[in-house]
């Protein structure tokens, strides 16, 4: 047996319910994570290559994935507040699967129009990340983490 307080003998040691965040600041909070988790991303991808002498392909996609995880587990419990749920973890990385093909399908599209030049590539980069920014915060803020936030609600409070 634990000499541990329980939180049931003290009220102040119950888990206090944060305040829900303004979607202001959740964008704010999004693009900030997003930002750091592609300096993650990209670090890592220039590291891997040039340092381990690996091909662009494999380092982009270990980059990738530790930048895609990174991204999920602060927006998790900074931006969104919601506790470990695997469910919304593969939803998240399913999502992430697919707004990767619509980035790169954009990526590719605007070079093939208007071809490859570094102003260009530039130009293709921040549409198509925008745009994947723009559809993995939606999608995460209205469905991801509100079907969670909805089950909790409708279960009956635990017995005191």
């Amino acid at each position: 047996m634990s000499n541990a307080p329980s939180a049931d003998a003290d009220p102040s040691m119950k888990p206090v319910a944060q305040p829900s965040l303004t979607l202001w600041t959740k964008i704010y909070r999004f693009v900030a994570v997003g930002a750091f988790s592609g300096v993650i991303d990209f670090g890592l991808t220039l590291l891997l290559q040039t340092v381990a002498n690996w091909d662009p392909w494999p380092a982009k996609a270990v980059g990738w994935v530790c930048g895609t995880i990174t991204a999920y587990l602060i927006n998790r419990r900074w931006t969104f507040q919601a506790e470990h749920s695997t469910k919304r973890f593969l939803a998240v990385m399913g999502l992430y699967v697919v707004t990767f093909s619509v980035q790169t399908g954009i990526y590719t599209g605007i070079l093939a129009w208007l071809g490859e030049t570094p102003l260009n590539d530039a130009i293709a980069y921040v549409i198509a990340q925008g745009t994947a920014t723009v559809i993995n915060f939606i999608v995460q803020h209205l469905v991801i983490f509100k079907i969670e936030e909805q089950e909790h609600e409708h279960e009956a409070p635990a017995p005191q």
